[in-house]
């Protein structure tokens, strides 16, 4: 389908969208007539009243009459005073595709790369080209991948792609946001009928009779068949749009390996889900590992520090990247873009172009100063309570956050005991010395068999809370000794006797003073038999201990997990 009718078509879509709304409000007026001739003036009156409650969300959505511009979308504008192999190497390509270079360079903070086209009159006049750029994807891809992967982008230049997308993009912002306002007023309605009902039955239970059981049944029908219509009819869209999305990629993509190679294309096809993968994980569990106590990676390192990973993880990842993981393909029939293993055996269907042999440079070659370019994109990212965040480098990132980790979840136990416990602080820090005490008083508790009461306060799992007798016994020993562990660590840790050590291929491990390792177990299970022993776990606690209290700084959100 050609340019001009894919332009007709998503003209009619968007016309069709308001045709809906205005059919909406003439059945709404037609129920308004029908009350006002013949039902009661109550029901009536409730008529008109949902008629207009019903009404307001459609009429939105029909008086939105323009797309918001770059909404979302939070990068740093590159000049070509600034990076100018990166702009050459755009403009080189651009011209091999046949279409005009983009205006505009942003590098942004994305596993992801697109373009976007300001265009005018309906996509018959074209605007202001933008790139995006994601520094992420530039981190794991070599240069000829990254060549491949913004071919494709710009081979969606030379198809009209972006001018028409515009019109597509406003049916689509039409038919979700007036879904999403039918759905806030479903749940706001539903909220309050709870609370309604919750309130009635605290006053039943005050006077001493039986509480009613909450029902929202049946509350907020109404604005959900509402957006059960607008949701149907934007599926529509979709599929009326679906086929044409997928041939544009697929033509991209022979596009991008006509100008970047056969190989090239086809190894960053597969190699982009997997990236994607590998930088959520990162994101969870190295840059956020001290966010939630105001602790952050060095300066750069946020975003730019998943090339470690990738790094310290090529063999774990080179097998996925060489064939299409099923993870790739399509969460719904409705994805515009085609299973990735199709478009990987598109491409590859192509005669062999004898490009495979060209040498490997990383894609930040193209740069004039990676690190520059990965702090300007930080800074302009990061939510400004973010950049006050304190900055640390890897290690003692990863030993600050996991101890405080090991201090607050201690916490607990710690407060069953201690008179009064000793809470860790807004940054999750707590003196050594104090911490060293009240384990103390934890062993004191569990020498004199009082530590049966202060289990039974500790959170258990469900088949714990339902054992009785000896089961429940050993369940409690097992969570006890679990507990006392957890303790230990986090007293040998904040002192400095202890040291988490960072691993970029491996979940962080704890480096114990020597003897420590093979003593613990056993300690341990001294502590937790019938009679407790807590003399060994006493002396490992007190062993090798620093003259002078050590500082604790802030834990981690969590501990690094395995891939």
């Amino acid at each position: 389908m050609g340019a001009t009718l894919r332009a007709l078509r998503a003209l009619v879509l968007l016309a069709c969208f308001h045709l809906l709304g205005l059919l909406l409000l003439v059945l709404l007026g037609a129920l308004d007539w029908v009350a006002w001739r013949w039902a009661p003036a109550g029901w009536a009156l409730r008529t008109y009243v949902l008629s207009v409650v019903l009404a307001v969300p459609v009429v939105r959505g029909m008086l939105m009459l323009r797309t918001p511009r770059d909404e979302g979308v939070a990068g740093v504008r590159v000049t070509d005073a600034e990076e100018p192999r990166l702009w050459a190497a755009v403009r080189d390509l651009a011209g091999l595709v046949g279409t005009r270079a983009p205006h505009e360079i942003r590098l942004t903070a994305d596993m992801n790369a697109a373009v976007t086209e300001d265009a005018r009159l309906l996509g018959l006049r074209g605007g202001t080209r933008r790139l995006y750029l994601g520094l992420p994807l530039v981190a794991g891809l070599s240069e000829a991948r990254l060549r491949a992967v913004v071919a494709h982008e710009l081979g969606h230049y030379a198809h009209s792609d972006t001018r028409l997308s515009g019109i597509t993009e406003r049916s689509r912002l039409h038919v979700a946001r007036t879904v999403d306002r039918f759905e806030e007023r479903s749940d706001l309605k539903l909220a309050k009928e709870r609370a309604r009902q919750e309130r009635k039955s605290a006053r039943r239970i005050a006077r001493g009779r039986p509480a009613r059981e909450v029902s929202t049944t049946g509350v907020g029908v109404s604005y959900r068949a509402m957006a059960r219509i607008y949701t149907a009819y934007g599926r529509f869209s979709l599929r009326a749009t679906r086929s044409d999305s997928r041939r544009q990629e697929i033509a991209a993509d022979l596009a991008a390996a006509r100008i970047a190679g056969r190989d090239a294309t086809a190894s960053a096809l597969c190699a982009l889900p997997v990236l994607d993968t590998a930088y959520e994980f990162y994101l969870n569990s190295y840059a956020t590992l001290g966010v939630e106590f105001g602790m952050l990676p060095p300066h750069g390192d946020v975003f730019g520090g998943v090339r470690h990973l990738l790094g310290a993880r090529a063999g774990e990842l080179a097998g996925t990247l060489a064939t299409p993981s099923p993870e790739s393909e399509p969460a719904t029939p409705y994805d515009s873009h085609p299973p990735t293993a199709e478009r990987v055996a598109a491409v590859e269907a192509l005669p062999d172009d004898g490009r495979a042999a060209e040498e490997e440079r990383p894609a930040f070659d193209l740069f004039a100063s990676p690190e520059e370019a990965l702090r300007a994109v930080e800074d302009a990212t990061l939510a400004p309570e973010a950049l006050l965040m304190r900055r640390l480098d890897w290690p003692d990132l990863v030993h600050e956050a996991m101890t405080a980790r090991y201090v607050r979840d201690t916490e607990q136990l710690r407060a069953a005991v201690a008179t009064p416990a000793t809470p860790a602080g807004p940054d999750g820090t707590v003196d050594a010395d104090r911490l060293r005490r009240e384990a103390e008083a934890v062993l004191d508790a569990v020498a004199t068999d009082t530590v049966r009461d202060l289990l039974e306060r500790l959170p258990m799992s469900e088949e714990a809370a339902a054992a009785t007798g000896r089961a429940r016994r050993e369940f409690a020993r097992s969570a006890l000794r679990r507990e006392l562990a957890r303790l230990l660590t986090a007293v040998l840790a904040s002192d400095g006797r202890a040291r988490w050590q960072l691993s970029w291929s491996a979940p962080a491990s704890l480096l114990l003073p020597d003897g420590y390792a093979g003593e613990l177990p056993a300690a341990l299970d001294a502590a937790v038999a019938d009679p407790p022993d807590t003399e060994r776990l006493r002396k490992l606690l007190t062993a090798g201990r620093p003259p002078h209290p050590v500082p604790t700084e802030p834990p981690a959100a969590c501990p690094l997990p395995s891939p």
